[in-house]
């Protein structure tokens, strides 16, 4: 697979005023571990919901690795939006320590 070059990020220990973190990764993902706050919508909904991302908004894209969320980045920046992916996605976020919560009764979140 050929990864898009787009402008990458490490991960942001705060997300900048203005900032959404979306994560473009399948619902089963999204609801094992994902960061507090972000936005939800997957790569296949896309082109769909695009009505659903604030307008005026900076966006940090984040999938699991980085594959996805550079697909999307280099989208959503050829359209109009100012998007930057980051590197290494949920897997690097979890490893640096960052907060996940899950949507799985009983389940301690995770990056799956």
């Amino acid at each position: 697979m050929t990864v898009p070059s787009v402008e990458v990020s490490s991960v942001p220990a705060e997300l900048p005023e203005g900032t959404v973190l979306l994560d473009v990764r399948e619902a089963d993902e999204w609801a094992a571990g994902h960061a507090p706050g972000a936005l939800h919508i997957p790569m296949s909904e896309l082109a769909q919901r695009l009505g659903d991302l604030p307008g005026d908004s900076e966006f940090l894209v984040v999938c699991r690795a980085g594959g996805r969320s550079a697909k999307v980045t280099q989208y959503l920046n050829a359209n109009g939006w100012d998007a930057t992916n980051v590197d290494g996605g949920m897997q690097v976020w979890a490893a640096a320590g960052r907060p996940l919560v899950g949507e799985v009764d009983g389940a301690q979140p995770e990056v799956i």
